[in-house]
């Protein structure tokens, strides 16, 4: 049976997005193309006229889950405009994202993994980054452009390398620990 163009653009869409989730709750090789596109409800057979390889479509499913952060830091912000670094500090350093392993933050989840991929990938993650980084950097707002940039770089370091501490420990006390730790470190940093 032959899927309209519309339709194809539609699947295309939908195996992209949930990708986008199976592969930050498993890791780029934790998951077949069969139970991927079994995911999407789709055949293994339709993945070929969508993607050239697992590889391009690990590229644009980091690039739909770091778009997927950044709107979800952009969402925090609008919540707390007066302070939009309180307010992604607030969700991003939280023991609700800790356990969103499928829709939370694509670094944490596989920076490991896309150190070990390709260059389509990293650029993916490296694009999103920079969005993190500029977000950040507008918020800590240094008049020395370098300084707020180090200060960008430092605090998205410390929230990251918490969150993936807080994941990797059963001990829930200690796991929030690592977050508060990180809080009170990027609040610190702002206001040095």
């Amino acid at each position: 049976m032959r899927v309209s163009r519309i339709q194809a653009a539609e699947n295309r869409e939908t195996v992209i997005n949930v990708a986008s989730r199976l592969f930050r709750e498993r890791g780029f090789d934790g998951i077949g193309l069969k139970d991927l596109m079994k995911g999407a409800g789709l055949t293994q057979g339709a993945f070929y006229k969508q993607f050239e390889s697992k590889d391009d479509l690990a590229a644009q499913a980091s690039r739909r889950a770091m778009e997927s952060a950044t709107h979800r830091w952009s969402a925090a912000t609008a919540a707390n405009p007066e302070n939009p670094l309180d307010a992604v500090i607030s969700f991003y350093l939280s023991m609700d994202h800790r356990e969103e392993k499928m829709d939370g933050c694509p670094v944490v989840a596989l920076g490991s993994d896309a150190a070990r991929q390709g260059a389509d990938v990293k650029a993916s993650f490296e694009a999103g980054i920079k969005e993190y980084l500029e977000m950040l950097g507008r918020w800590v707002g240094e008049a020395d452009g370098d300084e707020a940039g180090g200060k960008a770089m430092a605090i998205l370091s410390t929230m990251v390398g918490a969150v993936l501490l807080s994941r990797v420990v059963n001990d829930l006390g200690l796991a929030q620990a690592f977050l508060d730790a990180a809080t009170d470190q990027v609040r610190e940093a702002v206001t040095a």
